[in-house]
């Protein structure tokens, strides 16, 4: 007997994706998860394939990261008084494919015999062109289609998925393939120009099917839902300075903004510090590939288990486990600093820890959304979401300017042949220490989030509010 395709969801909302639609919305993630991966490797492939001062290096990373945060929110602005209707979200994709296949080869073709202001100069320019400017203006629509393709919480619950995958699978990517396929061909700049010749052909490909898919698809009406009613009027728009004003009163608020911004600079320093690390510790970059793998092992677990254990445990001490364990397995490494088994092993099992954590920041961000609606009486939605993306792109820099600081301190030199002294502390530090002191700061940081005992009474006060403004 065939199969009935559902056309209602438990909320009796119509259904309106298909699989292709998922499969084509996660090839849109992908692309852009191999642009963003591809960052966390330059910071190597500057210093030990071309020879750029540590220090430049990462002054650029922070630059490029700091102006890319400014972006995000001046270009939101841009597409929310943009014309098209729906179409408009995937227009952009079309019109900047080309452009970000070219500049994703464009990264590794930095003039190696110029001077280090000529490579500083084309390092920003390149790096500001990709993220701050190609990759924000194809992501920032991107993201809204998961708002306009559906009403359905289910299709979007099921999109946020297959997109998680879409950009995990970026992550490991980049950093299972990316040494040992540039090693064999050769381990030189020229090596990488043609690795990233390669993957911008393929991020070129991606984008046309999520277009090709996604230009012609039919989204839901606008007004009001697929069951003929009315969806709930959008609140009047507050003013950017009272708006962030609200914001920092709202102690919930600020502690997600520290949160992400933490878990930022921590993401962008770990994007780096396991090629350093095989390279100088155990003495073979290869190995990256290895480890990279044993951790993908280690994600795909903890995204089949993250449902259940956020049902067991709740939101908070889901976070608590995630950072503890996380902190915990770092502090090990710092005894054991150069056995192999040792890293790879709590690397594998620190993103098991943390993927059910990694799952819950939408969640967290939506939370503090009920607390402004209880509060101010306004949600303040976009304004919400778009300041603590600002602050993941600050962290991103920071994290950037901090691991050359440690390369700096340790007086980082890629032309030897064996890691001095100084090399390997500096290394233990970023990979071990550091996440050892940021993950405990977090886990204390967040003793002071007890929302989520607090939300039925406060949902149930803005309901009694709703109620009484109905009334009148």
């Amino acid at each position: 007997m065939a199969k009935v395709k559902k056309e209602y969801d438990a909320e009796g909302v119509k259904l309106t994706m298909r699989t292709r639609d998922y499969l084509a919305d996660m090839s849109g993630q992908l692309a852009l998860g191999i642009m963003a991966n591809l960052v966390g490797q330059l910071q190597y492939f500057y210093t030990d394939k071309v020879g750029m001062a540590v220090g430049s290096v990462g002054v650029v990373m922070a630059i490029a990261k700091i102006l890319d945060a400014f972006t995000d929110v001046i270009f939101g602005n841009v597409i929310d008084h943009s014309r098209g209707g729906n179409k408009k979200y995937f227009r952009w994709m079309i019109m900047l494919a080309v452009p970000a296949a070219a500049i994703v080869a464009l990264l590794f073709m930095i003039p190696s015999g110029a001077s280090n202001g000529v490579q500083v100069a084309y390092a920003l320019i390149t790096n500001l062109l990709l993220t701050a400017v190609i990759y924000t203006m194809i992501a920032t629509p991107f993201s809204a289609v998961m708002v306009v393709r559906t009403k359905s919480n289910s299709e979007r619950s099921s999109m946020g998925v297959f997109r998680a995958v879409g950009n995990y699978g970026a992550g490991m990517i980049i950093a299972i393939a990316t040494i040992p396929v540039t090693n064999m061909l050769g381990g030189t700049q020229s090596a990488w120009i043609k690795y990233g010749v390669v993957l911008a052909l393929f991020v070129l490909l991606l984008f046309a099917i999520c277009w090709l898919n996604g230009h012609k698809a039919a989204f839901t009406k606008e007004g009001e839902d697929e069951t003929g009613v009315q969806v709930q009027a959008e609140e009047e728009p507050v003013p950017f300075g009272s708006a962030m004003g609200m914001l920092f009163k709202n102690k919930y608020w600020v502690i997600v903004l520290l949160f992400n911004t933490i878990t930022a600079i921590t993401s962008a320093v770990a994007a780096s510090s396991g090629t350093y690390y095989c390279k100088w510790i155990f003495g073979n970059d290869n190995l990256v590939a290895i480890i990279g793998g044993a951790g993908m092992l280690g994600t795909i677990i903890g995204f089949a288990v993250s449902k259940p254990i956020i049902n067991k445990f709740g939101i908070k001490k889901t976070v608590d486990i995630g950072l503890l364990g996380a902190a915990i397995f770092a502090g090990i490494r710092c005894f054991i600093p150069g056995n192999i088994v040792v890293y790879a092993s709590t690397a594998v099992l620190a993103s098991f820890v943390q993927i059910p954590l990694m799952c819950l920041y939408g969640v967290l961000t939506a939370m503090t959304v009920d607390y402004n609606e209880w509060k101010y009486d306004k949600k303040l939605v976009a304004m919400s979401g778009g300041a603590i993306g600002f602050g993941n792109k600050v962290g991103s820099g920071l994290g950037s300017l901090l691991l050359s600081l440690f390369l700096i301190l340790g007086s980082y030199d890629a032309s030897l042949a064996v890691a001095s002294t100084s090399m390997r502390y500096s290394i233990y530090g970023f990979s071990n220490y550091l996440p050892l002191v940021i993950n405990l700061l977090m886990f204390l940081l967040f003793r002071g989030f007890d929302l989520e005992q607090k939300l039925p009474q406060l949902r149930k006060e803005i309901e009694e509010r709703r109620a009484a403004k109905q009334a009148e």
